[in-house]
C-alpha cells in the first residue's frame, strides 16, 4: 500500500508555544565536526538538517532559532564543510549537516563529505528524525535522491521541508509539491507530512519547531 503524503498541519496553542519556549532558550553552538571520532558524546535526542547547496538551509535554522547568524548564511555554495552541532536546550543536540550536490567543489572534498555523511547518518542511534530541505521553486532533484536512499538505507527517519515558499507562485507551488510527493512515495523511511516554509516570512517556522520539540 502506497503511503499518502499530506501538508503538515500547524500546531494548536499548547504545542506551538513549546516549540516556541524551546528554541526561545538556548541554542548555543557546540562544535563542527570533520570526522566521526570527533562526535560530542551521543547522550541526547538528535535531529538535523540536510539539503542541497543554497537550498536556505542556514536561513531556516536562523529563522527557528530566531538569531540572525546562528548558523552562517552564504552566497557561494557548498560553504559548510562539517556537521555543525548546536546545543538546543539542555536535552538535545540540532545538527547542519554540508550542503550536497555542489558540483564546483573538489571531488576529494565532496568525498570527504559523502563518507562523513554516510558513516554519521547510518551510525547515530541518538538521531531521531532528519529533515530534507527541498527547494519549492525545483522539487526533488536526482542529488536529493541520492540523500533519500542513503536514509531509507540507514533505516532513518527524514521528513521534507519545502523551503522558499515565497519565491514561487501558488500553481508552481502546488505543482512542485505534488512532484515532491510523488518522489516520496518511493522511500519507506519517508514521515508523511511535509512542511512548506519560507524562512523571510515566517511561514512554516512555528510548524517546525512544535515538530521538532515532539521528538523525544
Amino acid at each position: 500500500m502506497q503511503m499518502q503524503f499530506t501538508e503538515a498541519p500547524a500546531p494548536d496553542d499548547i504545542t506551538a508555544e513549546k516549540g516556541r519556549l524551546l528554541f526561545a532558550g538556548p541554542v548555543d553552538f557546540v562544535k563542527g565536526v570533520v570526522a566521526m571520532s570527533g562526535l560530542p558524546p551521543a547522550d541526547r535526542v538528535e535531529i538535523c538538517f540536510a539539503g542541497r547547496s543554497n537550498v536556505g538551509k542556514s536561513s531556516l535554522i536562523n529563522a527557528l532559532t530566531g538569531r540572525k547568524s546562528l548558523a552562517r548564511a552564504s552566497n557561494t555554495p557548498g560553504r559548510t564543510q562539517e556537521l555543525n552541532f548546536f546545543a538546543l536546550g539542555e536535552d538535545r543536540y540540532m545538527v547542519d549537516l554540508p550542503g550536497y550536490g555542489y558540483a564546483n567543489a573538489p571531488v576529494a572534498v565532496v568525498e570527504k563529505w559523502q563518507k562523513l555523511l554516510k558513516s554519521y547518518l547510518s551510525g547515530r542511534q541518538t538521531l531521531r528524525r532528519v529533515f530534507v530541505l527541498i527547494d519549492s521553486r525545483h522539487g526533488a532533484k536526482s542529488v536529493d535522491e541520492e540523500i533519500l536512499t542513503l536514509l531509507d538505507k540507514s533505516a532513518v527517519t527524514f521528513q521534507v521541508v519545502m523551503t522558499k515558499t515565497d519565491k514561487v507562485s501558488r500553481a508552481e507551488l502546488e505543482k512542485n509539491v505534488a512532484q515532491v510527493k510523488a518522489a516520496l512515495a518511493k522511500h519507506p523511511a519517508a514521515y508523511p507530512e511535509l512542511v512548506l516554509t519560507s524562512s523571510e516570512k515566517g511561514e512554516g517556522v512555528a510548524t517546525l519547531r512544535a515538530i521538532i520539540a515532539g521528538l523525544t
